[in-house]
């Protein structure tokens, strides 16, 4: 098997890089089983608290390979909901990682990649790099990306770039909530390294904690279920090693442990 993957470890840093930059990290069956399991292996490793996903070459992900897609045309259900299921479970290992993760992103970035990108905690752009929901230009739709760029954009924002087809640049990207920050593209690696230096100031297991927590609460009602939850969960917090050395450290003018 091609190593369309690579996966590289600094201290508490994993950075993983989809190596297929001849076609612009499309992406292949295989490429999406070796970036599941790149994901998931990392997501065990409780000594990585951030992680940070780029792309060999000039693009990111330049969505689906289309010559896979093209045989999809003559496949039964059965065997579409087969082709389909490994690119769902894939942008799921991505979305449920309890580290952070970081975008790197340039290049177009069209379909699946989308997806990719908008299931990232936080997403750094190329000022150069642009974007397209294409899939209606196929006769197919945004299925399983869907999840991720909606809760990114929002459904009304959703509806019109997934039915349009535009392609927008990358600070349309930010306005729409799929990237954060965009920068020039010699300047992509000194905003991800002062983020990573940011970041160090966070405890690793609040980090996570809290990554978690922004899914919990996301669309509920504030009730008195949710006023309890989130008064247990400080509650469990502020009574963890963590919590104690956060403090501790303030109050004696010094950095915490982890930073």
């Amino acid at each position: 098997m091609a190593d369309l993957v690579r996966i590289e470890r600094d201290s508490d840093v994993a950075r993983v890089t989809l190596n297929r930059p001849e076609l612009n990290n499309a992406l292949s069956a295989e490429l999406i089983e070796q970036l599941r399991a790149a994901f998931e292996s990392i997501a065990k490793d409780t000594a990585i608290a951030t992680v940070v996903v780029a792309g060999e070459g000039k693009s990111l992900c330049a969505g689906a390979d289309i010559n896979e897609m093209r045989k999809a045309g003559d496949y039964s259900r059965e065997d579409n909901i087969k082709h389909a299921l490994p690119l769902a479970r894939m942008l799921s290992a991505l979305d449920r990682m309890p580290q952070t993760t970081v975008g790197r992103v340039q290049g177009p970035i069209y379909g699946g990649g989308v997806g990719v990108v908008a299931a990232f905690d936080i997403a750094i752009g190329s000022s150069d790099a642009t974007f397209c929901l294409s899939e209606v230009r196929l006769g197919i739709v945004p299925a399983m990306i869907s999840p991720y760029v909606v809760r990114a954009t929002g459904p009304r924002t959703a509806r019109r770039y997934f039915q349009t087809a535009e392609v927008f640049d990358a600070e349309e990207a930010k306005r729409i909530g799929l990237l954060h920050d965009v920068v020039s593209h010699d300047a992509l690696d000194d905003r991800i390294a002062k983020l990573l230096k940011q970041l160090k100031s966070a405890a690793p297991g609040a980090r996570a904690a809290a990554k978690k927590l922004a899914g919990d609460v996301a669309g509920r009602a504030i009730d008195e279920a949710l006023v309890a939850e989130t008064a247990q969960l400080i509650a469990d917090t502020r009574a963890k090693p963590e919590a104690r050395e956060g403090l501790t450290a303030f109050l004696e003018k010094r950095k915490p442990s982890w930073s």
